[in-house]
């Protein structure tokens, strides 16, 4: 989904990670260990749907353990969202259980967290998550290869790399970058169907420019809210820090010819968090003011109300399959590596040595 709540480590009341200090004789001394004790299982915030909230989970404490940070791509056709569920399946499941394959750890003890829980049918290109071993690894690009494996193509591990005891892929985030597409043409092209919303209207980039500038700032955007949801997020105040509106160029071959066709927008919005379909129901704004239905004045005057059915009036929430998270922003500190842990893994070529095809 296009949001989170925010939240800060304070507000946990101390109760989400505990460090320990490690002698220089212990086994697990070449990194630093913690314990950790959030979960995140079956909560919703300003990001998902389903589920109620987060919960704390007070397990035994253990001599020690290691966090890993993942940057997670897939295609979000198929699946019911980030949030875990078994049916209909979910990326967290399904990235839970090739972990469980893989690191021979049990799911209550991976305690893994996704930055942003998207919803059904929208993808990402930057998801972030962490999780917890009790053991460390002396490389990690065996792993990774392993992890890649087993999960479906449609789902695939860009970076696995240490992360710091203080890293937390959801409440480190400083921010989160959103990019919905359009593909406005008569005829919508195949191959994009399935990443692209098709708007058979021809827009009025202009007055979408124009009428984006009203979102930046800080806001309360209780209108834009999926109204159900609302009260997932207990700050419906945000600060969207730009929202741009950008004509692309699509290339097209026909006939050994080349030539470039600018049927294709992209809508990129980066805030300090979203509300649940608070992206969505921008962008659904949007498209309604570049149909010319409305003017983009209407923008500030909808946000004034702060009531959801005042945007109901005028649009409907955009389709999920045109939005993707590309990537999200945290503080350079927490991206700092341990040390005496393995080198961040962007995955790993193969190589032929020797050619083992006979010539004909």
């Amino acid at each position: 989904m296009e949001g989170n709540r925010e939240m800060s480590y304070g507000a946990l009341g101390g109760l989400g990670f505990i460090s320990l200090s490690l002698n220089a004789n212990s086994s697990l001394s070449s990194c630093v260990c913690f314990w950790h004790s959030m979960s995140d299982g079956g909560g919703g915030n300003g990001d998902c749907g389903g589920g109620g909230g987060d919960s704390i989970h007070l397990g035994k404490i253990s001599e020690g353990g290691y966090k890993w940070r993942l940057v997670i791509a897939y295609d979000g056709t198929r699946y019911s969202g980030w949030q875990y569920q078994q049916t209909p399946p979910t990326i967290q499941c399904i990235v839970e259980k090739a972990l469980t394959r893989v690191t021979k750890v049990e799911r209550e003890d991976l305690y893994l967290v996704g930055a942003s829980r998207t919803d059904t049918g929208v993808h990402a290109w930057g998801q972030v998550a962490h999780f917890l071993t009790p053991f460390n690894y002396d490389g990690l690009e065996s792993i990774h290869a392993a992890l890649n494996g087993l999960l479906p193509p449609d789902i695939r591990v860009r970076e696995f790399s240490p992360a710091s005891p203080e890293f937390h892929a959801r409440f480190s985030a400083k921010s989160k970058i959103y990019h919905y597409k359009i593909y406005n043409d008569a005829v919508m092209d195949p191959f994009l169907r399935h990443n692209t919303y098709h708007s058979v209207y021809k827009l009025n980039t202009l007055a979408m420019r124009e009428a984006a500038k009203h979102f930046i700032g800080k806001h309360d955007f209780s209108a834009f809210a999926n109204a159900s949801h609302n009260d997932r997020s207990p700050n419906p105040v945000k600060n969207v820090f730009r929202f741009d509106v950008i004509e692309m160029m699509v290339l097209v071959l026909m006939v050994n010819s080349l030539f470039a066709q600018g049927a294709l927008l992209q809508l990129e919005v980066e805030g300090s968090g979203f509300l649940y379909r608070q992206v969505r129901n921008m962008v659904a704004l949007l498209l309604q003011i570049g149909r010319e239905a409305i003017p983009p004045d209407i923008v500030p005057r909808i946000l004034a109300t702060q009531d959801r059915k005042e945007l109901a009036k005028y649009a409907f929430s955009a389709p999920p399959h045109g939005l993707c998270l590309m990537s999200i922003k945290y503080n350079e500190e927490h991206l700092q590596l341990p040390s005496g842990c393995p080198k961040t893994s962007h995955g790993r070529h193969h190589s032929v040595r020797k050619c083992k095809l006979p010539f004909y």
